[in-house]
């Protein structure tokens, strides 16, 4: 059984559709990576799994239950986790004070043991907890955004861009905690631009093109394709 069974979604914001019958499903011991052009309805795809969207057509099935019309904080109980791009941290509060509104849902022996995975997971940020998130680097950022998420437990975290505005240095730590993630048991659903480097670590991805699936497969199959490295990855 599928861990995130998204159907044929058809949503958009007031009377624009952007998805037009997108699918996408992850397993929970997959990595899956979604990629296409500017405007093909990804983080739209995003915003309907996690609930901020309610899709005109279409299902959403978390771990063998319909979750299609719950609000975002009832999917997070569910154990789904989303980290946006943007505007995923509380910059004026300190590391540890993010953490807690990370977990501010769940009881207090969830969230302690939540922080101690993140910190583990992110040793940096166990240096520094009474540091304020505004100090922080773009990698520490992402790092905080996705300790975030961990707090709660998830058995799906889904990722909007975690390398947008890092360094490759920095993004190649990044992507090393989020396989590490992986290997801990936790189905990961990534949108990336750079493709290269995420499919790299996937089992499987999605090309999206006009709010529809143009293509899917593994993704060795998806990086070998002539036409859509030429398309979508750069050549």
């Amino acid at each position: 059984m599928a861990l995130l069974e998204a159907i044929e979604i058809v949503s958009g914001y007031g009377k624009t559709d952007i998805l037009h019958g997108a699918s996408v499903t992850v397993d929970k011991d997959e990595i899956v990576t979604i990629i296409g052009p500017n405007g093909a309805g990804k983080s739209t795809l995003f915003k309907t799994i996690m609930g901020y969207l309610i899709p005109r057509k279409g299902k959403i099935i978390f771990s063998g239950e319909d979750v299609t019309r719950l609000p975002p904080n009832k999917k997070v109980e569910k154990g789904i986790a989303y980290v946006p791009q943007l505007e995923n941290i509380f910059p004026s509060l300190t590391i540890l004070e993010n953490l807690e509104m990370g977990g501010y849902s769940k009881d207090k022996e969830k969230v302690k043991r939540g922080m101690e995975r993140a910190f583990e997971a992110f040793p940096i940020l166990a240096d520094r907890k009474t540091q304020r998130a505004k100090s922080l680097s773009g990698g520490e950022r992402q790092m905080l955004a996705m300790s975030m998420a961990l707090i709660t437990e998830p058995a799906l975290l889904l990722l909007d861009e975690p390398s947008a505005g890092l360094s490759p240095k920095v993004t190649e730590e990044v992507f090393r905690h989020i396989k590490r993630l992986h290997e801990e048991g936790i189905g990961i659903l990534i949108i990336e631009q750079d493709a290269h480097r995420s499919l790299s670590i996937s089992d499987r991805g999605y090309v999206l093109v006009m709010g529809q699936n143009y293509f899917e497969g593994p993704a060795n199959t998806i990086l070998d394709d002539e036409k859509i490295r030429e398309a979508f990855l750069g050549g």
